[in-house]
């Protein structure tokens, strides 16, 4: 009989995420522009909304080429038949060692990108809906961190999923990459979402969307605009409001990998052939992964991040960290390379932009490895979401609000309000909402 199974909550970078902190919110804001008059006769603009990470659901075929790691694993290979790889959470707990090898990415040196283990082929779930990351999840507390608060709040306000609203999910394991650089999954999800704006603009007169993002998919909106035509972005996209991401990744995204370092010793521990197929391990092949890490950009003097006996790390030393941490050689290649240029040249999406994050809620800063213990370090904390630093969140005022190009840049920021918080929080919501709208019914004096 099927079981629910208990290791994929575990396995969410994002626990942190489920820091609930319900004071009244108070709010801060900064704004680089006047904001906008409000023409209340020209009517709402359609939304796309991108999830948080994880939020996407995805599914999988194996085809002949698949080697299952078990004759287990084997049971659907070359059936041609789609079926739920993320989130399974019904599935049988003997599957999980399945589950990850199909999930694992695998970086082909030939080819420069990312992709599936061979004989695995992957997509996103109903994309252009909210159902592809809210649809047959049983968990509360997940359907409030994938939007589904949000989703209820836009509907209270009119909004249809599939008419005015519409929803941009997404494979979460996969990350944006440097110009020249092959990235396969990020150009097929450009061509998408752009699809899906111009077909959402045409099914509502011909008015630009309101593009909103959550967590992990604030990274993918931004790359979606940085390789998107400005004249195109100009015609059909109004605004983006971007909540609960910063501009230089987070301490958090070091806890796991840092759990590798054993601080008594210079050496790195191999993981035992049982981890070698669990999901905290396959997470370490994803190239998101990299994509949380510390920037230089937001972290930016030699202030230690991960402590341990024999030495410290900050931002610039993520990869003596990585290295240290069992990352294989060309891992740490492949960060150097490929993540961080991009978190290092994070610019302005140049169509007007409103963030809004939470603060004033405990945020791992330090992480102290200093008794020989791998998993359980001493947090030192300080100022942010709950997940990312206000460092990082700081950092967008000057990489964004900071642009010459920048037309309209809004900052919020919302006191006591944790990462989840800012989409499922009854008094976050509002103001999130709030911004929408206002957005939404602006008066554009931009030039088409």
């Amino acid at each position: 009989m099927a079981t629910k199974l208990r290791w994929w909550p575990r396995f969410l970078l994002i626990l942190s995420l489920f820091f609930r902190v319900r004071q009244t919110a108070a709010l801060q804001y900064t704004e680089s522009h006047q904001p906008y008059a409000v023409d209340h006769a020209l009517g709402v603009h359609p939304v796309v909304l991108l999830p948080g990470n994880t939020c996407s659901q995805i599914e999988a075929r194996l085809t002949d080429a698949y080697e299952p790691p078990s004759a287990f694993c084997a049971a659907r290979k070359g059936d041609g038949r789609w079926s739920l790889l993320w989130k399974n959470i019904t599935a049988p707990d003997a599957e999980v060692p399945c589950f990850a090898d199909q999930l694992r990415l695998v970086y082909d040196q030939a080819a420069g990108d990312y992709g599936n283990a061979p004989g695995v082929e992957t997509r996103a779930v109903s994309f252009g809906s909210t159902r592809g990351f809210l649809a047959d999840d049983p968990e509360p507390l997940m359907s409030e961190l994938c939007m589904g608060k949000l989703v209820e709040a836009l509907e209270r306000e009119g909004y249809r999923d599939g008419e005015t609203l519409f929803g941009a999910s997404y494979d979460f394991r996969h990350a944006p990459a440097p110009a020249g650089q092959a990235n396969r999954e990020l150009s097929l999800f450009r061509r998408r979402l752009r699809a899906l704006v111009e077909r959402a603009s045409r099914a509502n007169g011909g008015k630009p969307v309101i593009l909103v993002s959550h967590s992990q998919g604030g990274y993918f909106a931004l790359d979606f605009l940085r390789w998107s035509p400005l004249p195109w972005s100009r015609r059909f996209v109004k605004h983006f409001v971007m909540a609960s991401t910063g501009a230089g990744g987070f301490v958090l995204s070091m806890q796991g990998l840092a759990a590798s370092i054993i601080s008594s010793s210079s050496s790195v521990s191999s993981p035992a052939p049982a981890d070698v197929l669990s999901l905290p391990s396959v997470g370490r092949t994803f190239a998101s992964t990299f994509t949380a890490l510390p920037s230089p950009i937001a972290f930016r003097d030699d202030t230690p991040l991960v402590v341990t006996r024999n030495r410290s790390y900050a931002a610039r030393d993520m990869p003596a960290f990585l290295a240290a941490a069992g990352q294989p050689p060309y891992s740490v290649q492949l960060y150097e390379t490929r993540a961080l240029p991009v978190a290092v040249n994070l610019g302005a999406p140049v169509v007007p932009v409103t963030c809004v994050n939470g603060g004033g809620v405990p945020t791992p800063e330090r992480l102290l490895f200093r008794d020989g213990r791998r998993n359980a370090p001493e947090v030192v904390y300080g100022d942010g979401d709950g997940v990312v630093n206000l460092a990082s969140i700081l950092a967008l005022d000057e990489v964004i609000g900071g642009d010459p190009m920048q037309e309209y840049y809004k900052s919020v920021r919302i006191a006591n309000m944790s990462h989840l918080g800012v989409v499922s929080d009854s008094t976050a919501l509002q103001r999130l909402i709030g911004e929408i709208l206002v957005a939404t019914r602006a008066v554009d004096s931009r030039v088409m």
